[in-house]
């Protein structure tokens, strides 16, 4: 579950890239806070500058697993990236349910599983 304070963080960048926080506007929101340019971010993430440029406008979506290894990558929390990107999968799809992602080590109550889906 997010906390207070990921919550703020998360809100503040929704208000900061106007519009629901996306892992594509996740992904333009620390490049553009780095100073960095597409291609030099996108070296780092070792894809194009056309697939970040795709991501950042959100025409494109990443895997679980892709989306992990990015976090990997940016040093960031790989269950912040692999729940926006399985909300962007969820949402694509038409879905009114919202993702949440758990680490597997953390403890958990009967009511929730791996992935607590909220109508």
């Amino acid at each position: 579950m997010a906390t207070k304070k990921t919550e703020k963080t998360l809100k503040t960048i929704e208000k900061i890239s106007r519009g629901k926080l996306t892992l594509g506007r996740l992904l333009w929101a620390i490049r553009e806070g780095e100073g960095i340019s597409q291609i030099d971010f996108a070296k780092v993430l070792k894809i194009s500058k056309q697939c970040l440029c795709d991501l950042e406008h959100n025409r494109r979506t990443v895997g679980p697993k892709l989306a992990a290894k990015y976090a990997k990558e940016l040093g960031y929390s790989k269950e912040q990236f692999i729940r926006l990107s399985l909300q962007d999968l969820v949402d694509r799809g038409g879905l009114d349910v919202v993702v949440d992602v758990l680490p597997r080590n953390k403890k958990r109550n009967k009511v929730h599983d791996v992935v607590q889906i909220e109508n």
